[in-house]
């Protein structure tokens, strides 16, 4: 679907005609339609939530296709229907509907997103795209990236829970020329959101294993100005032998809007605790970790042509890791636990210009990335107090600083639309070598509900700081490591309808100076390298059907998508891989959301996943290859105008299976909650 004519009036799109569907809310008005582009994005994705409280959420997605979001897929701004490559977007309705309570465990649905949990509901999980690494993938809150430099392992430590997150977008394949380094293989963007009403909404959820979580959400509206805030508090006693975990997230929002110009600011906190049953060595079971994460930004767009969007942020991480946590039980050599803290300072700047042949965009980013640590980083002159921590000290530093540069043009002629650009990027850590990353996006519409895309993208990723220097008992880091790079080309259509809409799409990636923690048979230590060029293949097959309209009474919606994934590596006889060369080859997921009776639905998901690789097992040192799983969640959801209580079990027939070396995952896990929300 495209619009034949509109034209964008800084945050206002004006719409003449439609094409490609009937949309019968907007051709029943026989007039122009003006939508705010903060108020289309967030109707789009939530408008049950807004002007259409009593309106099936299926239906409306149905009829709008969530086509005229606005995406975070270019410099500038983009529609969904106008971008050219594959991008999967999550709405609230999805997220309220899915049997999850985490925002990893909502992604593992996802094609091609691979979520290696290693604690439960959202404590920790490695999450990688199309058969990349966990350090391969940029996070983005609201935009802004809140990736942490010292290891992927933290890239989701979040400061808002699902409660908060009005959509997720997906960007998969490289996304490095529109957000930078480290979007090597793709990138999560959580959008959270502010309301046009006032509302207040609280919920409750318990389970097995001495599970529970309380939270609460406020939505306030000043004038111009509106504020979120959400807190949220959880843990568990665990589903094994130390799996406990205590979790705290607050989170405030505030936008302020007028006219041509607009103000978000948001800053949030995360504090976890929890036992970390072989996490990161199974020779040592008993590990425990605490992670304490702060967050702000600020960000302005201004302009009424010419669009202007500045934004700084600044991130920090605490991560205490205690290999014993027991003292009294530590090894006679074990030299006392691991203390780690960043320190993320940001700044960027995009402008976008419209003209006679299109948009371009240019703009600019300035990160420095810092940490102190006990055992990452270069010996310090003068040690530094651990803060929080009585008598302990950072005796080691490190310090890197990047700058990249974009420029990006943005054509639409007719059903054809073409974005290229190219990133200018320096680095500290590599002497300030300039590195040119470019790419190019093709869409075009065949027919009324047929389009072609295609793409061309290079991208980069810095070695994380435990990569270069991470020293341990059974892990050592390499500080001569190169950055990682790899050149992705794709192509796919897409069809969409009012009952069935899809895609399929191909890639090739050829990587280059991948890096990899692996040893040989025998030896007992972990070490990176770059493991030279890894060449990927993959299809994505996707649809989504809505029997409804066919006719078929009771089952709103079904999902099915498959991926399949081989990587072309041929490690040395006796290697053993830890993340590299571990991917997921086939992936299908099948989706069934159904009535039961009046106010009643179910959510059925059924997932197949079979990872090639292996892991070692540390009692006889066997080498155990990976086996295939099919998993079965449920939830079932009554709902009226003001409350939402549900029902799940995951992992319903209690499948017992490994994805993440020697961790066991749960097996069956019973919750129920209620959410009550009330406007004012």
């Amino acid at each position: 679907m495209n619009i034949k004519k509109y034209f964008l009036i800084s945050k206002t799109l004006v719409f003449k005609r439609w094409q490609h569907q009937n949309y019968s809310v907007f051709n029943t008005l026989h007039r122009h339609v003006k939508i705010g582009m903060l108020g289309l994005a967030y109707f789009t994705c939530l408008g049950y939530m807004n002007t259409f409280a009593q309106t099936d959420t299926a239906s409306i997605a149905n009829k709008i296709r969530l086509a005229e979001v606005q995406v975070t897929a270019h410099r500038a701004p983009s529609l969904y229907s106008e971008v050219g490559r594959l991008i999967t977007v999550v709405p609230r309705s999805e997220i309220e509907a899915l049997p999850v309570q985490s925002v990893q465990g909502l992604l593992k649905y996802m094609m091609n997103v691979d979520v290696r949990e290693r604690g439960p509901l959202g404590v920790q999980a490695d999450l990688s795209l199309r058969g990349g690494s966990f350090d391969q993938v940029m996070v983005l809150l609201n935009g802004v990236n809140i990736t942490d430099p010292q290891t992927g392992h933290h890239n989701l430590n979040l400061p808002v829970d699902l409660n908060s997150i009005d959509r997720i977008e997906i960007i998969e394949g490289p996304a490095s020329r529109v957000h930078g380094p480290n979007a090597f293989s793709g990138a999560i963007n959580i959008i959270t959101g502010t309301l046009k009403n006032n509302k207040v909404s609280v919920n409750t959820m318990a389970g097995e294993n001495g599970l529970y979580n309380v939270g609460a959400t406020l939505n306030h509206n000043i004038g111009k100005t509106t504020s979120y805030l959400s807190a949220s508090k959880g843990g568990s006693d665990g589903y094994i032998d130390n799996t406990d975990f205590d979790v705290l997230n607050l989170f405030y929002q505030l936008r302020y809007i007028k006219e041509h110009e607009s103000l978000n600011f948001q800053t949030g906190y995360t504090n976890k605790a929890f036992g970390a049953n072989s996490f990161y060595t199974a020779t040592y079971p008993n590990q425990f970790e605490q992670t304490r994460t702060f967050f702000s930004s600020l960000g302005f767009e201004t302009g009424k042509t010419i669009q202007l969007k500045p934004n700084v942020y600044w991130r920090r991480h605490h991560d205490r890791f205690e290999l014993f946590r027991n003292s009294e039980n530590a090894a006679g050599w074990y030299g006392g636990h691991n203390y780690h803290m960043t320190d993320v300072f940001g700044g960027n700047i995009n402008a976008t210009i419209p003209w006679k042949l299109g948009k371009t965009s240019v703009g600019g980013e300035v990160r420095s990335e810092n940490i102190w640590s006990n055992n990452i980083g270069i010996d310090m002159d003068e040690p530094l107090d651990v803060p929080g921590e009585s008598g302990k000290q950072f005796t080691k530093s490190y310090h890197r600083s990047n700058t990249s540069l974009f420029l990006e043009h943005n054509l639409k002629i007719g059903n054809l639309s073409v974005s290229g650009g190219v990133m200018a990027n320096f680095n500290s850590g590599l002497d300030y070598h300039l590195n040119w990353f470019p790419g190019v996006d093709v869409s075009y519409w065949i027919s009324p509900r047929l389009k072609w895309m295609a793409s061309y993208n290079q991208s980069l990723r810095m070695p994380t700081f435990t990569d270069l220097f991470y020293d341990g008992p059974t892990n050592v880091g390499n500080p001569d490591l190169e950055p990682e790079e790899a050149s992705t080309i794709e192509s796919g259509v897409k069809y969409v309808s009012k009952v069935v809409s899809g895609h399929i799409n191909g890639f090739y990636r050829k990587g280059e100076n991948l890096i990899d923690w692996g040893r040989q048979t025998g030896e007992e230590e972990y070490t990176t390298s770059n493991v030279n060029e890894i060449n990927a293949y993959g299809i994505e097959v996707s649809t989504t059907v809505f029997p409804k309209k066919l006719g078929v009474p009771l089952i709103e919606k079904l999902d099915l998508n498959y991926a399949w994934l081989d990587q072309d590596k041929n490690p040395e006889e006796g290697y053993e891989s830890v993340y590299v060369l571990n991917h997921l080859k086939h992936k299908f997921n099948l989706g069934v959301q159904h009535d039961i009776v009046k106010n009643i639905s179910a959510r059925w998901n059924f997932l197949f996943q079979d990872r090639v690789g292996s892991f070692t097992r540390s009692s006889d040192d066997a080498l155990i290859e990976y086996k295939p799983v099919w998993l079965t969640d449920l939830r079932i959801t009554w709902h009226s105008h003001s409350w939402r209580v549900f029902a799940e079990a995951t992992n319903l027939f209690d499948k017992k299976y490994y994805d993440m070396g020697e961790l066991e995952r749960p097996g069956r896990w019973i919750k129920a909650g209620v959410q009550f929300s009330v406007g004012y």
